[in-house]
């Protein structure tokens, strides 16, 4: 991670990035590879826009990740700031810069009565859906152990990604039994999110679609939203597409950017033949390639463009650079996978010394269980490392505040008032839960009663405080009068440990300190629940970051191992019995493609001879993808153990 690659300086555009500068109006599609400077080619292009006369707020512009979209805010308003544009739009003016889940939340909240709700709704995150869900199959006599809860979620999920609402899932599952069931499930939980207030993080794309659907209210934005472009367009799913049309619908002026090589979500609902048929969707559009990549060598990009040139469902491209040629490609084979994992500890240990950062170097494989071995070789190292994909906002502390806060701006929050009624415990069981929630308060003994209005009266304190007072003070308001900090205080080491979780909480909540203090309750609360993985990388946390090449994409560093790379791993073997189009089968090599291209300077592939699966050794044939790779561009790596054995037999030989 660190600094990026070195790009040039934002005026200094090569000629493809300047043809999509320069095409302002009319739908354009921009086939932009891996390290192509994609982010400075849309933000030169917005800067454009608003050099020719076009008013910042017309402008939208949404990607996919938070990480992303701040980049994008970044090097807008260091060339707004830096232009000769008059005073009074650098300072209040800006594009409308976000992802697609935060554009959601803004057109929702704007028209919040439309759907039902309030305009300081609750965001279901996963766990909350999915404990809704449980309650809904245990409220229709479904029990768990006949249907998968993460199962049903996933349909669920999956159906809204593809812009279909219960009442057409219903239609679409007369005769099925399964599908009934989650039809049945689906009402149940809708139910449970209308009577919280609350929307999941799906409904944050669909109601969005189903508001704009409105032809006055989608009339409005396309009055506002005059220019509109849409990153990682490849990734874009059936209701974002459909989204995208939608706005873009009257004036045309549609900028997608995206990379066909790298779509690698199918299994979320990315819809490949959304980039592949935009020149259908709009005949008119121009079609502009980056191929210039500023970020890996030309041996790494050699071997990525022989990779995925055997890819049919593709745009054909081929990158290049003026970079250096830069070292051949390791290649190191381990007996098993704690050969391979203390090959990777040793060889991190070996550049760290020489002086690379630790946070250069990153760890990428196909799947979260191979990390195991690889952490307890780093462990063995002494090596600081980084695992993507624990959620700060996920821990269950982090989320017990979020839940007090969002309980005392509005009581209607069910799920957060069952969350937090007893985080510390108050005594207040299942069957006063129930007499509370329906107004029956004042039959309750005389203790609990007491526990209860105590704990209303915690509730209209903490939002006195939200009107009134800094939000990070409001947060140590809320972990000392709770009584949250007395309690973990009280629970050893893991109680100290989630008590910094806490604390960092507060530390995160200093930068909405200067907003006015309801405005930064509500932007910290949308931000909270519109993080994802990649957001755990923000901050000074050192150390070498391990992570699934999933997990990767969008990031750089200078040097990156490549794990696992075993038939039926890497390339995964799909387990289910769903037959898989030719467009799926093609996405593994995307996503080795993707592993590749995050390098700048060194790429190391590994893989083990055997490897331990549910108990059991099996022996392995290397990947495919090390095989497509000619020899020339690869270097045989000695490993840990075989150094070892080296040194011994030359000991015993002496």
């Amino acid at each position: 991670m660190g600094q990026r690659a070195i790009l040039a300086p934002m005026h200094e555009l090569n000629e493809s990035q300047k043809k999509a500068v320069e095409i302002l109006d009319g739908p354009l599609l921009i086939l932009a590879g891996a390290g192509a400077g994609k982010t400075k080619t849309i933000a030169e292009r917005v800067l454009k826009l608003i050099k020719n006369g076009v008013s910042p707020h017309q402008i939208l512009s949404i990607t996919f990740t938070n990480k992303a979209a701040r980049e994008m805010k970044e090097r807008i308003n260091d060339g707004i700031n830096r232009s000769s544009l008059s005073l009074p739009i650098s300072l209040y003016e800006k594009p409308f810069v976000s992802t697609f889940h935060a554009l959601g939340v803004h057109i929702i909240k704007e028209n919040a009565k439309l759907i039902g709700r309030k305009r300081h709704f609750t965001i279901y995150d996963k766990s909350d859906s999915k404990s809704a869900i449980r309650d809904a199959m245990k409220k229709l006599d479904y029990s768990p152990k006949e249907y998968d809860t993460g199962k049903i979620q996933s349909m669920i999920s999956r159906e809204k990604g593809n812009a279909v609402s219960l009442k057409e899932y219903i239609e679409q599952s007369s005769g099925d039994y399964i599908r009934e069931v989650v039809a049945n499930v689906w009402g149940e939980y809708e139910r449970i999110l209308k009577e919280d207030g609350a929307l999941d993080f799906d409904d944050l794309l669909l109601k969005t679609l189903e508001i704009l659907k409105d032809r006055k209210i989608l009339s409005h934005y396309q009055s506002v939203w005059h220019y509109i472009h849409i990153d990682e367009y490849q990734d874009t799913n059936r209701v974002q597409y459909e989204i995208s049309r939608l706005l873009a619908e009257q004036q045309k002026n549609i900028c997608v950017v995206g990379d066909i090589d790298q779509n690698i979500y199918s299994w979320r609902g990315a819809k490949l033949r959304n980039i592949l048929d935009f020149e259908i969707d709009y005949p008119q559009a121009k079609v502009i390639l980056l191929e210039e990549n500023y970020r890996s060598t030309k041996n790494i990009l050699d071997v990525a463009n022989l990779i995925i040139k055997k890819n049919k469902f593709r745009k054909e491209k081929n990158l290049f650079t003026k970079n250096p040629i830069g070292e051949k490609i390791s290649l190191y084979s381990g007996l098993d996978e704690s050969e391979e994992a203390y090959f990777i500890a040793s060889k991190s240990d070996e550049m760290i010394k020489k002086g690379n950062p630790a946070e250069e170097i990153a760890v990428l494989y196909r799947a979260n269980f191979q990390s195991r071995v690889i952490e307890e070789a780093f462990l063995s190292y002494g090596i600081k490392y980084q695992l993507i994909g624990t959620k700060f906002f996920e821990r269950k502390e982090v989320k017990d505040i979020l839940s007090y806060i969002r309980a005392a701006i509005s009581r209607d929050s069910i799920s957060d008032i069952k969350r937090i009624i007893n985080i510390p415990p108050r005594g207040i069981g299942k069957v006063s839960l129930l007499k509370i929630f329906e107004n029956k308060a004042d039959s309750l003994p005389f203790k609990v009663k007491r526990s209860y209005i105590d704990f209303e009266n915690l509730l209209k304190k903490i939002e006195e405080k939200i009107k009134i007072e800094k939000l990070s003070q409001v947060i140590k308001f809320i972990f000392d009068k709770s009584g949250m900090e007395e309690y973990l205080k009280n629970e050893g080491e893991e109680g100290e440990e989630r008590i910094e979780n806490v604390r960092e909480l507060v530390t995160l909540a200093t930068r909405y300190d200067n907003f006015p203090p309801e405005k930064a309750v509500e932007n910290f609360l949308t931000d909270c629940a519109l993080q994802s993985d990649q957001d755990e990388l923000d901050g000074d946390k050192k150390g070498v970051k391990l992570m699934t090449v999933h997990a990767s994409k969008g990031l750089e560093f200078d040097y990156v191992f490549i794990a696992g790379l075993e038939e039926n791993l890497f390339p995964h073997k799909h387990l289910d019995e769903k037959e898989i189009t030719n467009e799926e089968d093609e996405e593994e090599r995307r996503l080795f493609y993707v592993a590749l291209t995050r390098a700048r300077k060194k790429i190391f592939l590994s893989y083990s001879q055997m490897r331990t699966v549910f108990g059991s050794k099996q022996v392995n044939l290397p990947s495919e993808f090390i095989l497509d790779i000619p020899e020339k561009f690869l270097v045989a790596e000695e490993g840990y153990f075989g150094l070892l054995r080296n040194n011994l037999i030359k000991k015993i030989e002496f």
